[in-house]
């Protein structure tokens, strides 16, 4: 039987902040996927990875969020919220693994590339608050070698017997967080 924690109550997020304290952080989650705090790197990677199991989006507001179950804070995010970490899978079974140690079957049809050919997808599309903007980290950018082929001299990623072009761009704004009230 699972623990009911405080963000199971729907009042939860209206709750004022703790005395003396304020739901605003000096918390960044940088464009690599590595968290600041007060602008120095999260050095304590326990920490670091359990921060990427905690972002969410305010039910209300909208804006990135941090949570635990028991208390949240919003923080800023640079580029996307989420990253992919690498690859796993077969061309017909794709699965990302996300930064914060989860796994979902790959939309392949959801790829594109952004600035500096940095690769991007949409994940979590199932989840409250989703879906989320995530980024390739270079390393899972390597992974995608399997899924590779060329077709008349041009790279394409077959995934699901789909063969979609690498490199296309779309001119796709990643959920940013709205504006403060």
């Amino acid at each position: 039987m699972a623990v009911a924690k405080p963000s199971d109550h729907p009042q939860f997020f209206l709750m004022p902040p703790p005395p003396g304290r304020s739901r605003e952080s000096t918390i960044r989650l940088d464009g690599t996927g590595r968290f600041l705090h007060d602008g120095e790197p999260v050095e304590h990677e326990g920490v670091a990875r359990a921060m990427h199991t905690w972002i969410a989006r305010h039910p209300i507001d909208g804006r990135f969020i941090l949570v635990n179950g028991y208390d949240w804070t919003y923080f800023a995010v640079d580029d996307v919220p989420f990253f992919v970490e690498s690859v796993s899978g077969t061309r017909d079974e794709p699965e990302l693994v996300l930064s914060d140690g989860s796994s979902e079957p790959w939309r392949a049809d959801d790829l594109y590339e952004g600035d500096d050919a940095a690769l991007y997808t949409w994940v979590k599309h199932a989840s409250e608050g989703g879906p989320f903007l995530a980024k390739f980290q270079p390393g899972a950018q390597l992974t995608l070698e399997r899924f590779l082929e060329e077709r008349d001299g041009e790279p394409l990623v077959v995934v699901r017997g789909h063969a979609l072009p690498l490199g296309r761009r779309r001119d796709v704004e990643p959920l940013r967080p709205l504006a403060k009230s």
